[in-house]
């Protein structure tokens, strides 16, 4: 007699958990405390189902209820953000898109992030071709007018750059820095779209011509993409 396999149950959430959820996602950068007539008007709950999920939440530590009735965020979530940060590793994320990169281009692929007036490469995969920029991880490099530095110039200032700029990434540069190399850069965007990085390819300017940056633009915009959503992020508008 054979046996059939028995069927996992199909699994639902628990509605309860949502609510509390979105509560939760309700408050936002810059929020200092929320009135319940605005987490109503944020969340769609009736007020009375915030009260009563608000008190599970301030017994956990997750909200604070003030004297006035309004909400803050509790130190709780301090606690699982550092827990977060400790475990979250973005080398996890931007070596494995580096890999990807070089392998559907051919270029060496690097993630940058600028460290005061000069330009630090955090990670980097290189070109499986013999000719190709020699540069190491740790390198530290001028501020100069390569489109790597270009956009960590243009992605760290404090007012954000027009959308036609963003929809022209990614920027290609040719003998900027060495006349025999080329690069072309793009930027990567963590929680908040708080700025990352430059994610970068480079090579010869006889190889990574403007006709070959072209044709490699759509990978690399796919890529930092990717990468970006990987580490929590969202593309700027016009992006």
């Amino acid at each position: 007699m054979t046996t059939q396999p028995r069927s996992r149950p199909a699994l639902e959430g628990v509605a309860s958990a949502g609510r509390t959820l979105t509560l939760l996602s309700a408050f936002r950068k810059g929020d200092d405390a929320v009135t319940l007539a605005e987490l109503t008007a944020r969340t769609g709950l009736v007020k009375t189902t915030i009260m009563r999920l608000a008190i599970s939440l301030e017994e956990h530590g997750y909200l604070v209820r003030l004297p006035d009735g309004a909400y803050r965020l509790g130190a709780e979530l301090l606690r699982l953000g550092s827990i977060y940060q400790q475990s979250f590793r973005v080398e996890a994320h931007v070596m494995p898109a580096l890999e990807r990169l070089v392998a559907e281009t051919g270029e060496s692929a690097s993630f940058y992030v600028r460290s005061g007036d000069r330009r630090l490469c955090l990670h980097r995969v290189d070109s499986p071709h013999r000719l190709r920029m020699h540069v190491r991880q740790g390198d530290m490099l001028p501020m100069d007018n390569s489109a790597i530095a270009q956009v960590l110039r243009l992605f760290e200032a404090t007012t954000p750059p027009p959308a036609a700029t963003i929809a022209a990434l990614p920027l290609y540069t040719g003998g900027e820095r060495d006349p025999h190399v080329a690069g072309m850069a793009t930027p990567v965007f963590g929680p908040g779209r708080s700025f990352a990085g430059a994610l970068c390819l480079t090579g010869p300017v006889t190889r990574l011509t403007r006709e070959a940056a072209r044709q490699a633009a759509a990978i690399l915009r796919r890529t930092a993409d990717e990468l970006t959503r990987a580490l929590g992020g969202a593309m700027p508008p016009g992006g």
